[in-house]
């Protein structure tokens, strides 16, 4: 099944089968013949945010009076290197301040979900999330620190398992006010 500027599980499974036979592999053999398959399904799932507009999610939103930081922290995500072609994961904290408009809690998820669901870097994926934010919702500000592990520093290159690598993009008051950027990393960290 393809997607729209989504992966072609056709294609996938031929470029597969010629990758098997350019490192000495057999495609046909048993415990190779599903695999190309196997990988085109793969694709397609961990690749799938090449379909969505991640600020969709951010359509649906209620006016409110708040107008103090909203953070969800410790979201989880997956996500694929444009370099290498390995995955890269970890979690993802997003704050924003609130001017007369939230959304719901999962919808912050939703966009880090999506955009991480893209062959990219993760430089890129916090400044996707923290743009979508304050394009869609016009906050004070929005704050975003993703922490990932990449495995194509982990398991091979350099080999250095359990580095993580930190990213942080600022918007508004985040950026103005070293007091607010302060505040919302302290939260973060769970202080």
């Amino acid at each position: 099944m393809s997607q729209p500027n989504g992966p072609e599980s056709d294609r996938i499974q031929a470029a597969i089968k010629e990758l098997l036979r350019a490192i000495g592999e057999d495609p046909e053999r048993e415990g190779l013949r599903d695999t190309p398959r196997r990988i085109a399904d793969m694709y397609e799932e961990i690749l799938g945010g090449l379909a969505i507009d991640p600020r969709e999610y951010l359509k649906v939103g209620f006016e409110v009076s708040h107008d103090e930081m909203v953070i969800l922290r410790n979201i989880p995500f997956y996500s694929m290197c444009e370099h290498h072609f390995l995955p890269f994961h970890g979690e993802a904290h997003v704050g924003y301040i609130p001017d007369g408009r939230v959304v719901g809690i999962s919808k912050l998820a939703r966009v880090v979900e999506a955009y991480a669901r893209r062959p990219q870097i993760q430089e890129q994926l916090t400044s996707q999330v923290a743009e979508a934010i304050m394009e869609a919702l016009s906050p004070d500000g929005v704050a975003v620190v993703i922490e990932a592990e990449h495995l194509c520093m982990t398991m091979r290159g350099i080999k250095k398992p359990g580095s993580r690598m930190v990213t942080s993009a600022m918007r508004g008051q985040f950026k103005a006010s070293h007091v607010t950027r302060a505040e919302f990393l302290s939260l973060v960290q769970g202080r």
